[in-house]
């Protein structure tokens, strides 16, 4: 256990007890006029290519909703990892166009 963690409490007689942390990990979402998104175009093995958008500031939660509307958005399945959006497909249009209807500051990079 790190010492940076006990916030003060040298010791508890509770079995039960656990260090609280009251820092997150995770930075607080930006407001979509504040993100700067790359839309990148990657080919996954068997000719298989994915949209992938990177660059997104936010908690895990914020970022699987903004995955969840891009999915519906496009038709087609994706996943959040890593801090980034993968879209199955070509859809840098459609998410590009979306984004930046929504106030995101996007543009295309890459491949």
């Amino acid at each position: 256990m790190s010492k940076k963690n006990r916030t003060g409490i040298v010791y508890s007689t509770d079995p039960d007890f656990e260090y609280q942390n009251d820092q997150s990990d995770e930075p607080d979402t930006l407001a979509p006029a504040q993100q700067d998104l790359r839309l990148w175009l990657e080919r996954k093995g068997g000719g298989k290519v994915a949209t992938v958008v990177k660059g997104f500031v936010g908690t895990t939660a914020d970022l699987e909703a903004l995955t969840k509307q891009l999915k519906g958005v496009c038709g087609t399945g994706g996943a959040a990892k890593e801090g980034e959006v993968i879209i199955q497909g070509d859809h840098r249009d459609k998410v590009l166009a979306w984004l930046q209807n929504k106030g995101y500051k996007a543009k295309k990079a890459g491949g």
